[in-house]
This record gives structure tokens, sequence and C-alpha cells, in this order.
């Protein structure tokens, strides 16, 4: 079985610098070359106050909801600083988009209750409708997120809190890296958020790069990020069949070696 499939093909990897390796190792590994320009890096809230209150009384809450990896790692590291334990609330129900949230909130010692057939936040407040009316509900996100999740579940009757546990903001050597990847030249770029779609824009712009990227294929990793994508002016060239990295990976091959 060959598995360069990809061989020389440069991919643009834009995940914060944290999130990367797993991108790149497996692009790599495909015979790409990985070209890592992180565009957005996680960044505390501009207070910690809110979630902290909430973790201290995480005891009140029959749900928790979580969108990201990133909200579960920063919760984990609020409670770290507040000598809390995550395992000690046996009445707590946890929900967690796709299989990379649910496995850093399982990381932490918490069973995860429900994780949505589609890796989307649609998916995930549909599934919630008819468990939530009358429930306490705390719904731990970044600072600019889509309201999807907190209209459904307060139109089905949660009593719901909702706070911030972390941000995203651009790499300062952004511009430069960039501007380096172009002048080399590039087959693909992926994409695994919307954020990432609307940083690299901004780092684009800031390069003064032309955006969408000439010549270059671009790849979603799901639905939401592909109409981001368009809102911006870029039809995606493919788009994950399953929202999670290996997904993203088969939907760089489908492009590039078709």
């Amino acid at each position: 079985m060959n598995l360069q499939l990809l061989s020389g093909r440069r991919v643009l990897v834009t995940r914060a610098p944290h999130q990367a390796g797993k991108l790149s190792d497996g692009l790599r590994a495909r015979g790409a070359v990985p070209i890592e320009v992180p565009v957005l890096e996680i960044a505390p809230p501009e207070s910690f106050e809110p979630l902290d209150q909430a973790l201290l009384h995480l005891h009140s809450y029959q749900w928790l909801i979580l969108t990201s990896a990133n909200a579960a790692q920063a919760m984990a590291a609020r409670c770290h600083k507040l000598s809390l334990t995550l395992d000690s609330h046996p009445q707590l129900n946890v929900a967690a988009v796709g299989r990379a949230t649910a496995a850093a909130v399982e990381a932490l010692g918490l069973r995860v209750t429900l994780t949505p057939t589609r890796y989307v936040a649609e998916s995930l407040a549909e599934a919630l409708l008819d468990q939530v009316k009358e429930q306490r509900v705390l719904l731990i996100k970044a600072r600019i997120s889509r309201d999807v999740i907190p209209e459904a579940l307060r139109m089905a009757g949660a009593e719901l809190t909702t706070v911030d546990a972390y941000q995203t903001v651009l790499p300062q050597d952004s511009v430069a890296l960039l501007q380096s990847a172009v002048a080399s030249g590039l087959d693909a770029v992926t994409f695994t958020s919307s954020s990432s779609a609307r940083h690299l824009a901004q780092v684009a712009t800031a390069a003064r790069i032309e955006f969408p990227l000439k010549g270059v294929a671009a790849v979603s990793i799901g639905e939401i990020t592909s109409a981001t994508l368009r809102e911006l002016g870029w039809e995606p060239d493919a788009e994950a069949t399953i929202s999670d990295i290996p997904g993203l990976i088969d939907a760089v091959i489908k492009v590039l070696n078709p």
C-alpha cells in the first residue's frame, strides 16, 4: 500500500502551535511537506472571574457543555488553580462536540454523557433539546463563538450560564511566516475552524497577500468552516466527510491526489 499519496505537496497548517502536531504528522506520513503558519493562538479571556465562579458552583449544575478541546483544557487549568477536582460531581451530565473534545474531557476525569453524531454545534443543540428543560446548564466556550447552542437551549427551557474560557488572538510572527510560505509556493491550505479562516484572511491582509490565495486549494474540516470560507469569498475545494483531523487529511488527499 502506497502511503505517499501527497509526495512533495506543500500544505499550509494554520492551527495553533500546541495543536498543529497531529495534523502535520499525518500529512508528513503521507509524503506531504506541512508548512506551519499558526494564524491563531489561545489566550486567556478578558477575565477569569465568571469561569472561576461557575466552577466553584459546579455542584449546582445538571449539565456541563464543552464545544472544544481548548475549552476543556482551559477549564482544567482553572480547576487546578482553584484546587478543585472534577471527578466529584456525580450529578453532572457532560456534553461535548466531537471526539477530540470528548477525549480532552475524559482525560480530566469526567465521563461524557452525550456526543452528537455530527461534530457541529447544531447537532449537539438538537440532541440536548429534550433533556435540558428546567435544568441548570453551564456552557464553557470561546469569547467569540456562534449563538446556536445558547439560543437553542434557552428556547428549550434551560437555565443557562455561559462563560468564556479563552479567546483566540493573532500570533506576532504570523505575517512574516505567511509571506515566506506563499513565496515558497503552496498546494493547499487546511482550515480546522471558522476562526482559522477568519484569522488567515486578517493575516493575509496585513501581509499584503491576496485572499483567497491564488492557485491554492482550500480544504475545510466541516460545513461550518466551509460556510465561513464562502463568506470570505473562498469556495472550498474539499470538505472533510468526518469533521476531525483524519477526515481533513483524507480531504487533502482527495483534492491533491484525486
